[in-house]
């Protein structure tokens, strides 16, 4: 019996706004999604980093890794807690470095392919995360 997939608007986000933010988003809930961990603890996850304020490559950097750890164990997010906190903070930091924004990084991608190819650059940032990513944003990219 395969669970229904978590989309965008399911963690309240509005990827039809046209708001990079919304976009950086639901890039972050992917990256907890990307993992072999129950979509229900990715989900509260997710909402554990939005009731902190921490949904843009900045928030992530001020938090620090202390931080991003405590907030991934307050969402039972605990088998990859270290990992991941340490994934945030690189796609974080690389992102802001190469690009400076996210909104700059889909602007500069051509095609949905080229996107895919870039945020695969980001260590830590796989097919599986890309193509959960992909499924929500297409539709938003093609308009």
């Amino acid at each position: 019996m395969s669970q229904r997939k978590i989309c965008a608007k399911d963690l309240g986000i509005d990827l039809e706004s046209g708001q990079e933010t919304e976009y950086f988003k639901w890039f972050l809930a992917c990256l907890l999604f990307g993992k072999p961990v129950q979509q229900e603890v990715a989900k509260q996850t997710y909402l554990e980093l939005v009731q902190d304020g921490i949904t843009s490559p900045e928030a992530i950097l001020n938090a620090g890794w202390d931080k991003l750890v405590q907030v991934l164990d307050r969402g039972h997010y605990v088998r990859y807690d270290f990992s991941t906190a340490t994934k945030l903070l690189e796609v974080s930091s690389a992102l802001k470095e190469e690009y400076r924004t996210f909104g700059a990084l889909l602007n500069q991608s051509r095609t949905t392919d080229d996107l895919s190819a870039r945020l695969q650059e980001f260590k830590g940032v796989g097919p599986k995360t890309v193509e959960i990513f992909l499924r929500d944003m297409k539709p938003v990219l093609e308009q």
